[in-house]
Order: structure tokens, then sequence, then C-alpha cells
């Protein structure tokens, strides 16, 4: 009866068809955890000194929960930070960890220094500080789309110098936004856009295996090569080696977004001429603008010092930035709207990622299939040997903590090394850049997920192209293995079982 009454009105209800793809990655999310789950033990991964890695029966879950989360994550059955919740529902309801545990890890100091990144991205954009910026930028770099691509990629790659690859991301963020907005008057996606926001992901990474303020790994495999290897890796030295990688990577990236994401124009008319004129009407810096840059700035200033000041380096990084989002606050920059506008959907993506990072390792997961897979090369030539613990640390880093990927591969890789024959150096320096560069899933950077907040492009579109970008970054680094590396003087070789 009512129903023929709304048709009488014309307010018929749409029927929305039932969506087969969401149902299919749903179901098949959950056999594979299933499956997985409730499989007979697995046989011990034996290392070559004949140590045995047990899978135990939480360590199988932790694989379950893995192989779900990867599913849905890939396919976005769910909104991402809902997958998130999953990952500690199912650690908690199936035993896998305490819940205590495993939802402590939702608030870790990582995940909390991405919510400061992002409220510094924020306060930017509040401020006008980012338009202040992208006039300016375009007003040097021109009407070109495919300048505009270069401009901002060599400007993401320069920050990472100098900060975290994050608080680069959360700070060209709302910049990209504003050059954005002067190219297409709607937020719809085009190539221009997905290209503009997966570049400056792809490449943030790409500049944090630069130098050691890039990021935190690099910080962490220098303390695992010198106490297993006896050897310090300097400042300088790290930065020697892979300066050419990270910038050969950067302009093959842009080369690749101009092959299959070219923008839709080649040019945006009038572009220089508006933005300058813009940049003009802008005025002066305000003191709200001046008070903003020198909470930032202090706060990256300090946070880079740690590297060069023992003095500096017990103040936490975390706190360092996040007392920078009490301060907007204080200043009366932010209010209690912008606080409630926070992303948590990337927030959450963060969230998941840490404690599903922290379950592999936690249940001896992680040991397990960096060992079964580092033993596969242990009679392989040495090329071979080394860029197949690249391609293993390049495949771990998309799902879990970069820092974590190099902990549970690099000890295993640098053991086995001298047995065929292999330098340290090599071995250090191949992981090292790919863990830099998680192409494939949105979890594997904070750079990443930061650009999905973008709309631009999907996660199943994040996956495509990083496939083939990942497939670039393992033929740069057999250049860098094979030619580069040597040239400059890298050991490569020695005398094996030396």
């Amino acid at each position: 009866m009512a129903q023929a009454k709304s048709e009488t009105l014309g307010l018929a209800v749409k029927k929305e068809p039932f969506d087969w793809k969401r149902t299919l990655f749903l179901t098949l999310g959950v056999v594979i955890f299933v499956i997985i789950y409730y499989a007979p033990p697995w046989p011990d991964a034996i290392d070559p000194l004949g140590k045995a890695f047990p899978l135990t029966r939480e360590a199988k879950g932790a694989l379950a929960v893995f192989g779900l989360a990867g599913i849905w994550w890939v396919f976005e059955v769910l909104p991402i930070g809902v997958t998130s919740l999953m990952i500690g529902v199912l650690q908690a309801l199936f035993l896998i960890r305490p819940a205590k545990v495993a939802f402590k890890d939702f608030m870790d100091p990582s995940v909390l220094f991405i919510f400061g990144s992002v409220v510094i991205g924020m306060v930017f954009t509040k401020t006008g500080l980012t338009k202040r910026a992208a006039y300016k930028m375009l007003s040097i770099v021109g009407e070109r789309t495919s300048m505009i691509y270069l401009g901002t990629m060599v400007l993401t790659v320069a920050l990472t110098h100098l900060m975290a690859h994050t608080a680069v991301a959360a700070t060209m963020f709302p910049l990209l936004m504003a050059i954005y907005s002067m190219y297409s008057e709607d937020d719809k996606p085009t190539k221009f856009g997905k290209g503009l926001f997966i570049g400056m992901a792809y490449v943030a990474g790409a500049g944090s295996i630069i130098t050691l303020l890039g990021a935190a790994r690099g910080a962490v495999a220098v303390g695992f090569f010198k106490d297993i290897m006896g050897k310090e890796i300097t400042f300088f030295e790290l930065s020697k080696y892979m300066a050419p990688l990270g910038w050969l990577m950067t302009f093959l990236l842009w080369g690749f977004f101009m092959i299959f994401l070219k923008p839709e124009k080649a040019r945006i008319p009038g572009l220089k001429e508006k933005a300058k004129k813009m940049y003009k009407d802008l005025g002066s810096m305000s003191g709200t603008e001046i008070l903003t840059l020198a909470i930032v700035v202090s706060a990256i200033l300090v946070i880079s010092l740690r590297s060069f000041v023992p003095a500096l380096n017990v103040l936490d990084k975390t706190g360092i930035l996040l007392l920078s989002t009490v301060f907007f606050f204080v200043f009366k920059i932010l209010d209690i709207n912008d606080l409630e506008a926070i992303p948590w959907n990337i927030i959450l993506l963060f969230s998941g990622a840490m404690s599903i990072g922290f379950c592999l390792w936690d249940t001896g997961a992680a040991s397990w299939l960096a060992v079964n897979w580092l033993v596969l090369f242990q009679k392989a030539n040495w090329f071979i040997f080394v860029l197949g613990i690249a391609f293993f640390v390049l495949v771990m880093t998309n799902f879990i903590m970069n820092v974590a990927a190099i902990a549970i591969s690099l000890p295993v890789a640098l053991v086995i090394a001298p047995y065929l024959g292999v330098a340290g150096e090599v071995v250090f320096f191949a992981s090292l850049a790919a863990a830099g560069m998680p192409f494939v899933l949105l979890v594997g950077a904070a750079p990443n997920a930061i650009a999905y907040n973008s709309k631009q492009f999907t996660a199943g579109e994040f996956f495509k192209y990083g496939i083939i970008a990942s497939i670039m970054l393992m033929l740069a680094l057999a250049l860098m293995v094979a030619v580069v590396w040597p040239l400059m003087g890298m050991p490569i070789t020695i005398a094996p079982g030396s």
C-alpha cells in the first residue's frame, strides 16, 4: 500500500544493485582466514645454522589475520579504517594476542606521529600558508602540467632530505589540493589528480632513503648492521650511496606517471599569471601564519637535530610533534571543530597496520616467513641472493612497518651473506632501499594513506600502479647493485666464509 502510494507520488525508492564483487572479496577474506587458522600445523623454518623457527598456533593465527586484512584492504570491501578494527577484533576473539596488547598498538607512538603530521597539514590549510606556497610554486614552474608533476615531486624529495617523509607528505598534501583546485573545478578524479597524489606518495618514499632524517628505518638498520657486522655506517656514507638511487627513482617515477597517468590537459592556460596575481592578492604574511611557521619549523628542527645532538636524542619525536599540536590549540589557531574534522579513517588504517605488524613480530610469524624465504637463496648466485632479500623486504614492507620488515630480514640475511661471499654492505643498502618504497598497499607507508585522503584514487588503482612501479624499483636496484655501487667503491663480494 505504502509502496503504491509512493510510486503514485513519483517517490519510488531506487533499488541498489547487489554488489557481487564486494560480497565475493568479503567472503574470500573470511575463507582465507578460516583455511589458514584451522589448517594442520605447518613445519618449522630452519635457518642456515640449524636453528628452528616454529609456527605456533598464535603465529598461524597472525598469518590468517594478515591474509584477511590484505584482501579487504586491497579491494576496499569495507572502509579501510574498519578493516583495521577487524585486525584487533580477530586477535582478541581468537586468542592470537591479548586484547590489551592488540588494541594498545592502535595508539602506538608511530600512529600518533602520523596524527600530529596530519594536524600540521590541516593548520597549513586553515592559515592560508598552503595557498601561499602553492601560488608561489606555480608562478615558478609555469603552466605545463608535466612541469607541475616534476616540480611537486622534486620539492617533495628535497624536503625528505631534512624531515621525516610522513611530515613531508602532510605538508605537501594541502599544497597539492590547492594546486589541483586550479586544474579542476570539482573533486571528481582525473588522471592529473591521480598522478599528483600517488606521485607524491611514491617520491616521498624514494626521497626518504637518501638521509637518516627521512625515516626512522635508517637508524634502526644502521644499529642492526653495527651489532651484527661490527661496522659503522655513517650519516654521509648512507647518503653517498642512497642519493643516486633516490633521485634516479624520482625521475623514473616522473616518466612513469607521464606515461600511465598523462594529464588530460597539457597546459593550464593563464595559470602562471593567475598564480602570480593570487599570490600578490594574499598580501604580506599574517601574525597567525608566522606563528604557525615558527611552531612547525621549531618542531621539525628539534626532531632533525636529534640525529646530531646527543643531548636531544633522549627526546621522543612523537612527543615533540604532538607538542606542536597542543600549541596550535593553545594559541587558538585550531579549535574543536578542527579536531573533529581529523580523517580518522586514515588514522585507523595505520593503527591496524601497526597492530598486525607487531602481531606478526610478537608471535614469531614474521621470523618464520623471513627464514623460509631467505634459505631458498643460501646456495644462489650473490646477485640473485641480494635481489631476493630486497624483494622479500619490498613485499613485507607493504604489509607491516618498514622498521619491522628490516628487523626480521636483515639479521638473517647478514648471517647468510658471508657464506655466499657477499659483503654485508650491499645487503644492508639493498634492503634499506626496498624498505623505503612500498608502492603497492596503502598501509605500507604514511604518505600512501595521506595521499588516499585526496579521494582521487582507489586502493585497487594504487595497487595496480604500484605493481608496475615496484618492478621498476627492482630493475633500478639491480642496476645499482651490479654497476653503480661497485663503481662508487661499495664492497660487494668477499671470500666465501670470511
